[in-house]
């Protein structure tokens, strides 16, 4: 009696360790690679000084190479975008977080908040105009909603937008916006008094280059220091009756923006703590004490394997969320569900990173803290985590607990 061979399971891989990519398509894992490539060759080598000087130098350089690696606005259709799926545009966000949060929020500000808030709600004529150089690269986007006064709470922005005949008249300040200083364009949002409770607000498409605009940088952060940060200054900028977007009024607008852009968030920043996972297990491996390597004792072992859990977990829990997405399924407080997590276990995977670290984690020859302190702007950013606990909160009871 013979009995059919038994067929081998795949080897275990400690860098996949619950097979992740048996999900991906090859389309996928293409796109994946490629920008894996990129940002090894042109972020990593460099990313440690740019953080430690506080800077993005050649931002325009390389926006116009993200540009050209589709990476732009890269879900959307049309207009010189990419087109690509949900999924791909967060294997993207990924593989750029796994470098630097700076580089991932270019990319998604550019494409989440200031191309998709145009390519939804603008006109054709603004569509025209401004999505194809702002996927080539050649024109940098930012998106105004956060005040120096109003963060969580965007309905009592002072921002204004005023009638003047046939024009409008903006008038307003806007705080922690990525991009600012180098944008060609600005979607500003606006109250206009038309309505009640924040139903007057309105989406403004602003060239930078306006009478009244200026957007002096943020200096002395000690997070995102690569990336470029500004405050955006609205003198009585004067816009033409087509400068605003006519497809949307009230806070719908912004707020499905920043759906969009925190669902790249929950790839990103399982970047970031593959990043810094990667940097320990190696680590690991090879520092010793007491006469062998640190990752032979118990307590290191139990640390990388919690660690292996959350991060994997998280990363399959952004699968999910675009697959739901692909499939016009991902509801806001799904979202909310993703950013929540995987932020928050993408710092706790830092932290116990840097720990298996020592006195070499606080070094920028390491990624740990870099990766650390990026994190926590991107907890406080597209909604904090007490924001997101209510809209769960509210979902999971249906009693509001905001007010």
């Amino acid at each position: 009696m013979s009995t059919a061979p038994t067929s081998k399971l795949p080897p275990f891989d400690p860098r996949d360790p619950i097979g992740v990519d048996d999900l991906l398509s090859p389309e996928d894992l293409a796109i994946r690679d490629t920008v894996r490539t990129w940002a090894a060759d042109r972020v990593l080598p460099h990313i440690a000084e740019w953080y430690e000087n506080g800077e993005l130098p050649g931002i325009r350089e390389l926006a116009r190479e993200l540009g050209s690696l589709g990476a732009l606005g890269m879900s959307l259709q049309g207009y010189g975008c990419a087109g690509a799926t949900a999924v791909q545009y967060g294997l993207a966000c990924l593989e750029l977080e796994a470098a630097d949060s700076g580089i991932r929020s270019l990319v998604s500000v550019q494409g989440s908040l200031a191309m998709y808030a145009i390519h939804r709600f603008g006109s054709e004529e603004q569509k025209q105009r401004w999505l194809p150089g702002m996927a080539s690269g050649e024109t940098i986007g930012c998106f105004g909603l956060t005040e120096p006064d109003h963060g969580s709470d965007p309905a009592a922005m002072r921002t204004y937008a005023r009638r003047d005949g046939e024009d409008w008249v903006l008038s307003g300040r806007k705080m922690w916006i990525t991009n600012g200083s180098v944008a060609g364009v600005a979607v500003v949002w606006a109250q206009t008094g038309e309505g009640e409770a924040g139903s007057g607000i309105r989406g403004f498409v602003v060239p930078t280059d306006a009478p009244g605009f200026s957007a002096p940088e943020i200096r002395h952060k000690w997070s995102l220091r690569a990336s470029v940060t500004s405050e955006l200054i609205l003198d009585e900028v004067r816009l033409p009756a087509d400068a605003v977007l006519p497809g949307v009024t009230g806070l719908r607008g912004p707020l499905s923006c920043l759906g969009h852009a925190r669902y790249g968030i929950v790839w990103g920043a399982m970047g970031a703590a593959r990043s810094s996972f990667e940097t320990a297990v190696d680590y690991a491996r090879t520092r010793e004490q007491f006469g062998k390597p640190i990752g032979g004792f118990q307590l290191t072992q139990a640390k990388l394997a919690d660690m292996a859990v959350e991060l994997h977990k998280g990363i399959l829990l952004a699968h999910h969320l675009g697959r739901r997405m692909d499939a016009g399924r991902l509801r806001p407080e799904q979202v909310s569900f993703g950013k929540l997590n995987n932020v928050r276990e993408a710092i706790e995977i830092c932290r116990t990173s840097r720990t298996i670290l020592g006195a070499n984690g606080i070094s920028l020859e390491y990624p740990v803290m870099r990766h650390a302190t990026n994190l926590e702007s991107v907890l406080t950013y597209e909604g904090t985590v007490e924001m997101h606990q209510l809209v769960l909160g509210k979902a999971l009871t249906g009693l509001d607990a905001f007010r």
